[in-house]
């Protein structure tokens, strides 16, 4: 191999891809913590290395030449081995020190991991911890997250997923709201419903109406982006939510309405990429999370 041919400079390609993924010289700037003239020189040295032009820069924001969309791919291409170099690495540490990240849905971050890391905390306190608080489904494999807690089952082959218990969602009310109301049969009395829900309202009514709840946009009185402030809001007595019973088992005077009818499995999922798993520090805390959830009565659906 001609080893003078392979001189590229890694920050280079990544001010390149920085750009193309974030739309303009500032933002890419922001996303990778330089200032913008420094991004600058490092995506014109890469163009004067590479012969040609990779962004138009005549408009308001730059945009990909031609050349610049046929090297993309390829910049891509790098960027996947790195991580996957990355990942190999990390999975050789046999340290039980340095940080694990652990991504789950707002309320298990908020209402259940707490506990976990106060175990851990005692057990390593070499490792540093990090929760990521998120309700999309972080890509273990770029290393967004080193295990993810979800609700579905993941689907990347690469990924050792384990199911480590089960929970059911049902409706919940502080007993003062319930009080207030004359706990009426909320089944033959829909309109009467006032649901507190997060931003996924139209598929909450879906699942609601397929057990019967005849609701409709006007039941929601209340819609908030965070699960957080939907439960605070049902503790203070506003309203009606769906909760999973592993949170509202810790919250109380809370109450579960028209149980009978509406109850819907949830299953607990732990996910970290298999070569992760070789790592003693990331083993450790997959397991003391593995066993928190698989020796929990409330986890035993």
């Amino acid at each position: 191999m001609d080893w003078k041919t392979v001189s590229f400079d890694w920050n280079q390609i990544r001010a390149f891809l920085a750009t193309a993924e974030e739309g303009s010289f500032s933002a890419a700037a922001r996303a990778l913590g330089l200032t913008q003239p420094t991004l600058g020189r490092q995506i014109a040295a890469l163009e004067v290395q590479l012969g040609v032009l990779l962004f138009d820069r005549g408009g308001r924001f730059p945009v990909l030449t031609p050349s610049g969309l046929e090297l993309l791919e390829h910049a891509q291409s790098m960027l996947q081995a790195a991580g996957q170099l990355t990942l190999a690495a990390s999975g050789q540490s046999q340290a039980v020190e340095g940080e694990v990240s652990v991504t789950a849905n707002e309320l298990m971050t908020a209402y259940v991991l707490p506990s976990v890391v106060g175990k851990l905390r005692a057990l390593a306190p070499g490792i540093r911890i990090r929760l990521a608080a998120a309700d999309d489904l972080r890509d273990l494999t770029k290393r967004e997250a080193d295990i993810a807690v979800r609700h579905v089952r993941p689907e990347q082959s690469d990924l050792i997923a384990r199911l480590v218990g089960k929970t059911r969602a049902h409706l919940y009310a502080s007993s003062t709201y319930l009080d207030e109301l004359g706990r009426p049969d909320l089944m033959r009395d829909p309109a009467r419903i006032e649901l507190i829900s997060d931003e996924s309202q139209d598929r909450t009514m879906r699942g609601l109406k397929s057990k019967g709840l005849q609701l409709e946009q006007a039941n929601f009185k209340v819609v908030s982006n965070s699960r957080v402030a939907v439960w605070e809001m049902v503790k203070q007595g506003m309203g009606i939510a769906m909760m999973t019973d592993d949170i509202a088992a810790n919250t109380p005077n809370i109450e579960r309405v028209c149980a009978d009818q509406v109850s819907f499995e949830i299953p607990v999922w732990l996910a970290t990429h298999r070569e992760l798993r070789s790592s003693r520090r990331i083993r450790l805390v997959f397991d003391e999370l593995v066993e928190h959830f698989t020796s929990s009565r409330r986890y035993r659906g």
